[in-house]
């Protein structure tokens, strides 16, 4: 089973996000910050990080930048799912090696679609 793991601060969007994705069958974990996602993502390989870029501890930013800099996660889809849509975010995560960008509010059809396309 495909697993993804959902980093965002906010319980509802978390919740949302898990309700979307596990209702199209993916295995789905969440954590609750930067620190919290990397921490996951060491102890477990996810085909997917779906992260928030506003976050206390460590920003979805840096979390990419980190997953970046590990083996498991040179290749794995990267996206970022943030109420951030100015270019200057934009060309930061780009630069941190994000694979992709969706803006909030989002619409569960195009966050599936979207992680169908980077999955392949």
């Amino acid at each position: 089973m495909t697993s993804i793991l959902a980093v965002d601060d906010s319980a509802s969007m978390r919740q949302m996000v898990c309700f979307t994705l596990k209702g199209a069958g993916y295995d789905v974990v969440e954590a609750v910050d930067g620190v919290d996602g990397l921490n996951k993502a060491k102890s477990q390989a996810f085909d997917c990080v779906v992260t928030d870029v506003n976050m206390p501890n460590k920003d979805g930013i840096q979390l990419i930048r980190d997953l970046r800099a590990l083996p498991n996660y040179k290749y794995t889809p990267l996206l970022m799912l943030t109420t951030e849509a100015g270019m200057d975010k934009k060309q930061l995560g780009k630069e941190a090696g994000a694979t992709g960008w969706i803006v909030k509010p989002f619409n569960p059809e195009q966050l599936l679609k979207t992680i169908q396309k980077v999955l392949g």
